[in-house]
């Protein structure tokens, strides 16, 4: 098991984690230290439950929106997907079509 200390708010947490994902704690740490920064900015030191709480909810607001824009793009690629697959058949169909013109036109 990995260790990894960070800071958020001045305030230093110990935090265990599977081995290698000590970057990604940092790193995560690091994007909740500047958000709850953000609050302090602009309210102040309110308290640390406080601004934490603030900066989770926000954090939330933001993959909220990551999410629903992620299933906005899956319905477009899935209706281009549509579009391609029955442009493919339209093309599918006429070639029979043709085909079947051209046996005509062959047989005497």
């Amino acid at each position: 098991m990995g260790q990894v200390t960070v800071a958020v708010n001045g305030r230093s947490f110990t935090i265990t984690c599977d081995d290698g994902q000590e970057p990604r704690i940092r790193r995560l740490a690091q994007y909740v230290d500047a958000k709850v920064a953000e609050f302090v900015g602009s309210v102040g030191q309110v308290g640390e439950t406080r601004l934490l709480l603030l900066a989770a909810l926000l954090i939330a607001d933001e993959l909220s929106d990551a999410n629903e824009a992620l299933k906005e793009e899956r319905k477009r690629a899935q209706a281009a997907d549509a579009q391609r697959d029955a442009a493919a058949n339209s093309v599918q169909g006429m070639a029979k079509r043709v085909e079947a013109i051209a046996v005509h036109l062959e047989t005497p």
